[in-house]
């Protein structure tokens, strides 16, 4: 393992054990839920992800994960600095996501429900409102006890055709100065800050 410049080598393999047991949680579920269903959940590549969060770092900034899974970004942002929230529709992921964090000493916040705020609904311009795998559910906002323009940095991993989407959802509720930092197989990270992609 090599130490991160930027990160005390304590807090480096502290981040380093947690994205361990992500990938060993990722690995248990595709054997155990994606070999006998279809499940959204993918694990992004923790390494990009964890370099463009230390670049995002402020401390005391609020974090969000859209989709939160196990919450390995989630925790990592709340072991960086800062105040980690995810919010995540599928319940046993959300439990296991907490116990993880209290393994890692994280205080990172989960709700069940969806990251769709209430009275929000996509619609692209081409006028295919379809969300992809995002599933419907109650608002997760409503058990953090927060709204998406409350948050500093917001997460998401997209399934091919869902970019669009959450800037969208960003423009619409997220602040203006806010950043999405999107992770993408295709494309790796990707950080936006009122709609326009930051170089």
């Amino acid at each position: 393992m090599s130490e991160s410049p930027r990160l005390d080598a304590a807090l480096s393999e502290r981040i380093h054990a947690l994205c361990e047991e992500g990938r060993d949680l990722w690995h248990d579920f595709d054997i155990e839920v994606r070999q006998d269903q279809w499940h959204s959940f993918v694990a992004a590549d923790y390494d990009a992800v964890q370099a463009a969060l230390i670049d995002l770092r402020s401390p005391g900034a609020r974090f969000l994960e859209w989709g939160s899974a196990t919450g390995v970004v989630t925790i990592m942002a709340d072991l960086l600095g800062f105040e980690g929230s995810g919010i995540e529709l599928d319940a046993s992921l959300v439990r296991v996501a907490r116990e993880l964090a209290e393994r890692a000493g994280s205080k990172a916040r989960f709700a069940v429900g969806s990251f769709i705020p209430l009275g929000w609904a996509w619609s692209p311009p081409g006028g295919d409102g379809r969300s992809g795998t995002i599933g419907e559910g109650t608002s997760g906002y409503l058990e953090l006890e927060r709204s998406l323009d409350d948050y500093d940095v917001v997460y998401g991993y997209p399934w091919s055709g869902e970019e669009d989407l959450m800037l969208d959802l960003m423009r619409a509720h997220g602040r203006e100065d806010a950043r999405l930092l999107l992770y993408t197989v295709e494309s790796g990270t990707k950080v936006y800050r009122g709609g326009k992609l930051e170089v």
